[in-house]
C-alpha cells in the first residue's frame, strides 16, 4: 500500500506553495480546445487557497526542449484559470521561468493569491532533472504539491527535483485518487479481479501482461494484440497486425497463465476489413480464419458476449487499450459493448488513461467509471508494479 502524505494533512496558512500541475492542455491559435485538465486542478488549489496558501502554479505544456516558444507559452491558461477559480491568476511570463517576473510576482503575493509561472519545458533542464533549475523551483516556496500524474512516471525538476530541495512535499488530490485507486487496485484488489488489456501492440504491454498474470482472476486481452496470440497459435491473420518477435512471447504467457490458474480470454472470433477505413467491406470470420488481403478490426459479436460475462461478476476491473479500431465507427462496437459491460457491472472500474480514456469518453460512458486515469504512460507503469519518481518523491505519512 502507497501511503503518501496530502494536502490534507498540512496547513499551508501564510506559506508559499508551489503546485505541479497538469495543464499540458491542446492549444488551437492560442485558444484552449479541451480544459478537462484544468478543471481537474480546480479542487487541490480551491483547498490551498481557502488554507490561506499563497498557490504558485506549474507545469510543462507541449514539448518546447529547452526554448522558449510563444506558442506553447501557458499565458492563456492563466487567462482561463483567472476565470475558472473567479480570482485573478497573475501570469509570471519569463522565459526562464524563475526569472524577475515570477520573483517579482510571488514577493508582492497576499494569502490566497494565485501565480502561473511559464511553460517548465522552456528550460532544457527540466526533462534532465537538473539540479540548479530544481533549486530554482525551490527557492520560491516553502511547501511543495504534486498534482500532476500524467508525468509522475518521469523524473523531471517541477515533480521530483525539487522536492529535495523543500522540507514539505505532499501529493494533491488528483494524485492522491490514482494512488488509491490504480495503484492500490492493483496491488490489493477485491476480487473477482478482471483486468482487459487491448491496444495495438503486445510489446508495449508485455511487463503489464507479465505483472497482472501475478494478480488478476481473469485477463482479457483483444485489440490489435490479440492477432499476436492468434498466430502464435497457429492461426491465420490475413494482413493484422502483428509482432512477429512476440510469437514466443505469447505463448509463454499463455503457459504462464495456465499455471498460475489465470482465466485468460482471447477473442473467438474478428469484424474484419479489407482496407484500413469506415467504409471498406466488412465480414466477421472465426478467429485465426483471416483470409489474406483482409486486416482484422475489431472483436467479433460472439468474443464481445464472452467478454461482457467475464465482467458481469467482477468486484474490481482494469481496461487499458481499445478493442479495435473504435475511431471509426464501423469497428467501434467492440470497444462500446466493452464500455457498456463496465458501466452496468456493480465493480469497481478503473480505465487506464490514453485511448480506452478517450473511448469510454466518446462513447458517452465516462461518467459511469469509477476512476479514469489522467496518465496513459504512468498509469501503464503503475500497472506494470513499477514505483513512479513522482509519487515515491512525496513524503510518506
Amino acid at each position: 500500500m502507497l501511503n503518501k502524505k496530502s494536502v490534507d494533512d498540512i496547513n499551508v496558512k501564510g506559506k508559499k506553495v508551489l503546485v505541479r500541475c497538469d495543464f499540458n492542455v491542446p492549444l488551437q491559435d492560442g485558444r484552449i480546445t479541451d480544459e478537462n485538465r484544468l478543471v481537474a486542478a480546480l479542487p487541490t488549489i480551491k483547498k490551498l487557497i481557502a488554507d490561506g496558501g499563497k498557490v504558485i502554479l506549474c507545469s510543462h505544456l507541449g514539448k518546447p526542449k529547452g526554448e522558449a516558444k510563444p506558442e506553447l507559452s501557458l499565458a492563456p491558461v492563466a487567462k482561463r484559470m483567472s476565470e475558472l477559480l473567479g480570482q485573478d491568476v497573475k501570469f509570471a511570463a519569463d522565459p526562464e521561468v524563475v526569472g524577475p517576473n515570477a520573483k517579482a510576482a510571488v514577493e508582492a503575493m497576499n494569502d490566497g493569491d494565485v501565480v502561473l509561472l511559464e511553460n517548465t519545458r522552456y528550460r532544457a533542464e527540466e526533462t534532465k532533472n537538473g539540479e540548479a533549475f530544481s533549486k530554482e523551483l525551490a527557492s520560491l516556496c516553502d511547501v511543495f504539491v504534486n498534482d500532476a500524474f500524467g508525468t509522475a512516471h518521469r523524473a523531471h525538476c517541477s515533480n521530483v527535483g525539487v522536492t529535495q530541495f523543500v522540507d514539505t512535499a505532499v501529493v494533491g488530490y488528483l494524485m492522491q485518487k490514482e494512488i488509491d485507486f490504480l495503484g492500490n487496485a492493483v496491488n490489493n484488489p477485491e476480487r473477482p479481479f478482471v483486468a482487459i488489456l487491448g491496444g495495438a501492440k503486445v510489446s508495449s504491454k508485455i511487463s503489464v501482461i507479465n505483472n497482472l498474470l501475478d494478480k488478476v482472476d481473469t485477463l482479457i486481452i483483444g485489440g490489435g494484440m490479440s492477432y499476436t496470440f492468434s498466430k502464435a497459435m497457429g492461426g491465420h491473420i490475413g494482413n493484422s497486425l502483428c509482432e512477429d518477435d512476440y510469437l514466443q512471447y505469447a505463448l509463454d504467457m499463455m503457459k504462464k497463465a495456465e499455471e498460475k490458474g489465470v482465466n485468460l480470454l482471447l477473442p473467438v472470433d474478428n469484424l474484419i476489413g479489407d482496407d484500413f477505413s469506415n467504409d471498406c467491406n466488412r465480414q466477421v470470420v472465426r478467429r485465426g480464419e483471416i483470409p489474406d488481403g483482409w486486416k482484422g478490426m475489431d472483436i467479433g459479436p460472439e468474443t464481445q458476449k464472452i467478454f461482457c460475462d467475464a465482467v458481469k461478476d467482477a468486484k474490481t476491473v482494469v481496461w487499458n487499450g481499445p478493442m479495435g479500431c473504435f475511431e471509426m465507427p464501423n469497428f467501434a462496437k467492440g470497444t462500446e459493448a466493452v464500455s457498456k459491460a463496465l458501466a452496468e457491472t456493480d465493480a469497481t472500474t478503473i480505465i487506464g488513461g490514453g485511448d480506452s480514456a478517450a473511448a469510454v469518453n466518446i462513447l458517452g460512458y465516462g461518467d459511469k467509471m469509477t476512476h479514469i486515469s489522467t496518465g496513459g504512460g504512468a498509469s501503464l507503469e503503475f500497472l506494470e508494479g513499477k514505483e513512479l519518481p513522482g509519487v515515491a518523491a512525496a513524503n510518506d505519512k
